[in-house]
C-alpha cells in the first residue's frame, strides 16, 4: 500500500506542484489548504508524513506543529521562505522533524520524505528492549520510559535518543550524529543537534530525574551516568 503525504500549503499552484510530483514517484497524496483543515485531516486519517508550508492564512505552520503534536507524533517536514538559523530552530522548537527552504528542488523533497518515512519504519526481527540505567527504549514500539513513566518523543528525538541508547558510555561527534540522524549538512552554523540535546534533556529529566546524556566539551555527547 502506497505511503499517504499530507501536503499543508495554500497556495494552490504550490501545492499542485508538490502534489504531482509526489503521485508521480507513487505516494497518496492529500492536500490540506489551512491548519484547521490539516488537523482535521490528520485526526481523521493520519497520514504516513506531513509536508507543512510555514506561511499559511489564519493559523500559521508554526502553530499548527505545536498543535498537532498535542495527539501525534507523525513527522512534519515543514517547508519556509525563510532560511535564517533563528527560523530553522522556531520550526523545529514548534516539533517539526525537519526543514526545507523554498525553492526547493523536487528531488530533494522527495529525499526528505524518503528520510522520514525510513526513520519511522520498525526495526524486523529485533525483539530486545535496551536498558541504560532506569531509561527503558522500545525500538520496535518506539516507546521510552523513565522507571515506570513513559516519555512522548516526536519523530527525530527518539531516532537520537536511540543512537545514543545503541551506543552507551561512546562519545557521538557532531559529525556522526548528522550523519545518523539528519543524512545531510545543515549548515555550520546550525545549533540544531543542540536544541535536540535540550528538547531530550528536557524530556529526560522533567520530573527531576538524574542527567543521561553528557555533554563532552569540544568532540559530542555520551550517555553516561554523571
Amino acid at each position: 500500500m502506497a505511503e499517504r503525504i499530507l501536503v499543508v500549503e495554500d497556495e494552490a499552484k504550490i501545492a499542485g506542484f508538490i502534489r504531482r510530483g509526489l503521485t508521480y514517484e507513487g505516494y497518496e497524496v492529500d492536500v490540506a489548504y489551512d491548519g484547521e483543515e490539516a488537523l482535521s485531516k490528520v485526526r481523521e486519517n493520519p497520514p504516513e508524513v506531513v509536508v507543512l508550508d510555514v506561511m499559511l492564512p489564519r493559523m500559521d505552520g508554526l502553530e499548527v506543529c505545536r498543535r498537532l503534536r498535542a495527539f501525534s507524533l507523525v513527522p512534519v517536514l515543514m517547508l519556509t521562505a525563510r532560511d535564517a538559523v533563528k527560523d530553522r530552530v522556531a520550526g523545529l522548537d514548534s516539533g517539526a522533524d525537519d526543514y526545507l527552504v523554498k525553492p526547493f528542488a523536487l528531488d530533494e523533497l522527495l529525499a526528505r520524505i524518503r528520510a522520514l518515512l525510513r526513520r519511522q519504519k520498525k526495526p524486523q526481527g529485533e525483539p530486545q528492549i535496551f536498558t541504560f540505567a532506569d531509561l527503558t527504549l522500545n525500538p520496535s514500539t518506539r516507546q521510552v520510559w523513565r522507571r515506570k513513566r513513559e516519555i512522548q518523543l516526536t519523530a527525530k528525538e527518539y531516532d537520537l535518543l536511540e543512537m545514543f541508547v545503541r551506543h552507551p558510555q561512546q562519545v557521538l561527534t557532531r559529525d556522526q550524529i548528522y550523519e545518523r540522524i539528519w543524512g545531510y549538512d545543515f549548515g555550520g552554523e546550525s545549533n540544531i543537534i543542540e536544541v535536540y540535546i535540550r528538547y531530550l534533556r528536557a524530556k529526560l529529566e522533567a520530573e527531576g530525574e538524574f542527567r543521561l546524556i553528557q555533554t563532552i566539551r569540544g568532540v559530542g555527547y555520551a550517555l553516561r551516568e554523571e
